[in-house]
């Protein structure tokens, strides 16, 4: 018997997740998708394929190959945070003050998964620890990552000029702590923003409030952004040694000039990484990271 109109297999973005409910977005339209039995391998952005059971809902049949993806694990599971983003905003502030361990491990998320990285600093006007904040960024300015100064409230014209044309034509994500200000970002870049949020809140409804969510805003037809909500730790146990390896820029030139093929940059001699690490030319708190991650990886349950 012929497949009921209406029922073929549709596509469409997903712009929200809580859970296993998903929000996708067809045509400006929200549906309401599940996935089938109990898998949760979807991420904001991706682009599925699903089948509706309802003129509003539908199952998740496919998920489309990705461009990229961004997610963090510990020792037991992993958590998606964006599918095809193109680059990963790590929102900062010069109060509160932030972690470095998660600004660093951001940014190792996002070389290990092709993302470029943009540091925004937040709360400019806030000038008590500004100098230390720069100081603190500098580091990973000497790096090669652009650091770009805001203050969302108490100019937001300037930061609109600064963030808009970095935001043009790409699929951004923004994560950090709490307190730094990010929602306030997109409150200003996404006027409608609050709006969204309410509307995506009721077609997530699942019998209990839904307060926290990732969520995928359109800038125009070219531009998205992806607000996550804010969290205080970045687990990477998924990334191999060669991956972590090479999600460290500053160990790209001494790669493969260590005496030992399969040198694991710690203590063995003739390492290149670590003669550059004596010279400075590695700062001690990166090579730690890298020291720190490599256990962790090799604690991985999963």
């Amino acid at each position: 018997m012929a497949e009921p109109k209406g029922l073929a297999d549709l596509k469409g973005q997903i712009v929200a997740a809580h859970g296993r409910h998903y929000l996708a977005q067809v045509d400006g339209q929200l549906i309401q998708c599940v996935t089938r039995g109990k898998k949760s391998d979807v991420a904001v952005g991706d682009l599925i394929r699903y089948k509706l059971t309802s003129p509003n809902q539908g199952v998740i049949e496919e998920i489309l190959p990705r461009a990229t993806l961004l997610y963090r694990s510990d020792q037991y599971k992993s958590k998606l945070l964006a599918a095809n983003v193109t680059q990963l905003f790590i929102v900062v502030a010069t109060e509160p003050g932030f972690t470095e361990d998660l600004v660093s491990r951001a940014l190792v998320a996002a070389e290990s998964a092709g993302v470029k990285a943009h540091l925004i600093l937040n709360k400019t006007d806030l000038t008590t620890n500004l100098a230390a904040t720069r100081k603190r960024l500098a580091l990973y300015a000497g790096i090669g990552y652009p650091v770009h100064e805001v203050s969302a409230k108490s100019n937001p014209e300037t930061t609109l000029a600064t963030l808009r044309p970095l935001l043009a034509n790409q699929s951004t994500i923004l994560i950090g702590q709490s307190g730094m200000g990010k929602s306030s970002l997109v409150n200003l870049l996404i006027p409608d923003a609050e709006i969204a949020v309410r509307e995506i809140s009721a077609a997530l409804d699942t019998g209990k409030h839904t307060t926290t969510f990732t969520r995928l805003y359109s800038m125009d037809a070219h531009s998205t952004i992806i607000d996550s909500p804010g969290f205080q730790e970045f687990g990477l146990y998924q990334l191999s040694e060669g991956m972590l390896e090479r999600a460290f820029p500053e160990f790209g030139p001494q790669l493969g000039q260590c005496r030992f093929y399969n040198c694991h940059h710690l203590i063995e001699p003739g390492c290149g990484v670590l003669q550059a690490l004596a010279d400075g030319g590695i700062a001690r708190s990166r090579h730690d990271l890298y020291r720190q991650l490599l256990h962790e990886a090799s604690q991985k349950l999963y």
